[in-house]
Order: structure tokens, then sequence, then C-alpha cells
């Protein structure tokens, strides 16, 4: 498996039904990703990119395919062990940062490590490790209402790596900011995943985003139409 991809799709298809409506928000979607790599999944709204990205990492069902992590099979894996495995080997960052307001920075960055069962003394110091890999080491104390946009979600990207996944799912991670911000966080997740040899797969609308990973999927109307190598614009 260690030649292989760390996440594969093959055949995937999810429809939506609403009264008489019914949409194929994903259709017959074959996609793998290498182990270390960074995908930005681009396209209109509506092409599919956030349902492939929540069927992939389980957060959503799928109604016909095969979804595979690092070799497994999702629907071989029961609601708890999906969760417990999120919870272990997976980390999110959404557009909307996603910060309990009541808590820290640091406490932010703790929360999922102490719901994965890790002692609080060791919960403290990974965040604190993880805030200062992000920049925020001398705003870990500070509430989410007493930091910018791009500091949040700076604490949110901290958060995501706070278990040492080997997936981080970005959805839009920089919709919320302005161009300045974008592009540091952009840096940020570039040089993170060049260190930590993270595999990342990002959605986004943004072309100076989807051109600093190493492959652009493009989606239309539930279905990858096009793979582009990032660095030198070729197709496959």
């Amino acid at each position: 498996m260690e030649n292989g991809p760390i996440i594969s799709a093959t055949g995937v298809m999810k429809t939506y039904r609403s009264r008489d409506v019914v949409v194929k928000a994903l259709n017959d979607v074959a996609f793998d990703v290498m182990p270390g790599e960074m995908v930005a999944v681009m396209g209109p709204s509506g092409s599919g990119k956030t349902t492939l990205l929540n069927c992939m990492s389980g957060l959503d069902s799928i109604d016909a395919g095969d979804v595979s992590i690092a070799g497994q099979l999702l629907r071989t894996m029961s609601d708890d062990a999906l969760s417990d495995y999120r919870a272990s080997s997976m980390g999110f960052v959404f557009q909307a940062y996603n910060l309990l307001p009541v808590l820290s920075a640091q406490e932010n960055v703790e929360l999922p490590l102490v719901l994965a069962g890790t002692s609080q003394k060791l919960a403290y110091e990974h965040a604190g490790e993880k805030l200062e890999l992000v920049g925020l080491g001398d705003r870990m104390d500070h509430l989410p209402s007493e930091l910018s946009g791009g500091q949040q979600q700076r604490v949110a990207i901290a958060r995501a790596l706070a278990n040492d996944p080997a997936i981080v799912w970005a959805d839009e991670p920089t919709g919320n900011l302005d161009s300045t911000n974008a592009a540091e966080i952009m840096d940020l997740l570039v040089r993170l995943n060049n260190e930590q040899g993270q595999t990342f797969v990002l959605v986004t609308h943004s072309e100076e985003v989807g051109g600093m990973a190493d492959r652009i999927v493009r989606m239309s109307d539930g279905v990858i139409v096009s793979t582009t190598d990032a660095t030198s614009g070729s197709n496959s």
C-alpha cells in the first residue's frame, strides 16, 4: 500500500432528492490522491466539490461505488470506527473557522485532543506546539473575537493538525479572507504540506489557491471533467 493512493474513489454516486427534484451530486466519480499530495478541487457552485470532500472523508454516505482511505473501504467500517478514524487520522478546515467563541485559541486546539482521550497535560503541550507551528505562539490566550480573520483560520488549521492527521480536508479555507490573508494561509498550508508530509485536499473557487496545489481537479455537474498538474499545466 506504500506506493498506492492514500485516498481512492471508484464509481462514486451521490443523489439528493427533494420532492420531485432529483440531483446527481456525484455521477460515477473516480478519484485518487497520493500520500503527501496537495490537490485542489475546483468548479462552479453546485458542481459537487463539497459533496466529493464530504463523501471521501466519510462525513456523508454514498449511494454506490467505493471509497477507501489508506487501503480500507469506508463501507466496511462501523459509524463508531469511522468517527474514531476521523478523530485520529483526519483534520478538517472550514471556511467559517468553526471556533468556539468562549474558548481561547489554546483551548480550541486542545478540544479535539481531549475528546479523543488525550490527557489534559499532553493536550496542552500539543496544542501549544501546533499554535507555534502556525505562527500564533503569542496569541494562545486570546479569544476568537480578539483575533483577525487570518489568525482565526490559523487557529482552525492548528486544530485540524492537533492529532497529527495523515489527511487534512479543507473546504474553501481562504473563502472568508482578503487577498493578503488568503495568500498567507496558503503559504502556510503549502509549507506544512512540504514539511509534515501530510496529504491535503482543498475545495476552492480561487484560481490563485488552486495554482499553489500540486494538482487541480475540476468538476462540473457532479463529474470530474479534467485533472491538471498545477506546476506544469499538463492535463490528464
